[in-house]
């Protein structure tokens, strides 16, 4: 089984891995995702209280349905949204789901097999600041939980609009700002104090992850900081959802 993982984690050709994670803060967040790889999925549905399924399915609804369509997950990790995505696509469809993280990528990989779709589903080993797709390739392009990490965000974001074809929609799902102030200090006692302790149990890990975590939450870009980088990258229209009070938020932008 592992064997017939690996082979549907793509490599695009002509690409090291040195050329795809040049940055030492890069570097060390994807040390940081492959140590907890394994345990993620559970990690993610004890620390979000299992809300996590639910704004995933609310992303994939942005996504117009298409016959025949293409489309990209970046940041796919454990391949949920890239699931979500096939639904999207019509009978002749075809979903790339792409991560930097190899770890993470094979533990998507797993669960496609299993949910018999790696005929539809590639898995594919990319980095979002250089995607390896022709201009206008695209119907849509998702991104969950994923932009965050990205050391290069505005690049990122030109890259994506580049392969969108137009009219195409990027939807991204990322953790945001609270909207009421009672909410922002509770969520900040739950990140700061909670969230490290929880994780690093669950993953037996003692790495930095689950303390970067909210630190990289708290300096990501609020709902209109986000937006407002999605126009200067060409979109045209770009409008944006707030789930759980703003814990999370849900980004429309159309090329």
């Amino acid at each position: 089984m592992l064997q017939s993982v690996e082979k549907t984690v793509g490599t695009p050709e002509g690409k090291t891995v040195s050329q795809w994670s040049g940055a030492p803060r890069e570097q060390a967040v994807q040390r940081m995702f492959s140590a907890i790889a394994p345990s993620y999925d559970l990690n993610n549905s004890l620390l979000s209280f299992g809300l996590h399924h639910r704004w995933k399915r609310l992303t994939a609804s942005y996504v117009p349905e298409v016959s025949g369509g293409r489309a990209l997950d970046i940041g796919a990790g454990t391949g949920d949204l890239a699931i979500l995505l096939d639904e999207r696509m019509g009978a002749h469809g075809k979903v790339t789901a792409m991560d930097l993280n190899f770890e993470m990528l094979k533990e998507g990989a797993k669960k496609i097999l299993a949910k018999g779709l790696a005929s539809r589903i590639q898995c594919l080993r990319g980095n979002a600041e250089t995607l390896v797709f022709p201009d206008n390739a695209f119907d849509a392009i998702t991104a969950g939980f994923c932009i965050r990490n990205v050391g290069n965000r505005q690049k990122a974001f030109t890259e994506i609009h580049r392969v969108l074809k137009p009219g195409g929609r990027f939807v991204c799902l990322e953790f945001s700002r609270p909207v009421y102030a009672w909410l922002r200090t509770l969520y900040d006692w739950y990140s700061f104090h909670m969230l490290p302790k929880i994780g690093q149990w669950v993953a037996k890990d003692h790495t930095d992850v689950y303390n970067y975590l909210p630190e990289s939450i708290r300096t990501f870009p609020d709902q209109k900081g986000l937006a407002s980088m999605l126009q200067q990258a060409g979109f045209s229209h770009v409008d944006f959802r707030n789930l759980s009070g703003g814990i999370v938020a849900i980004h429309i932008a159309v090329k």
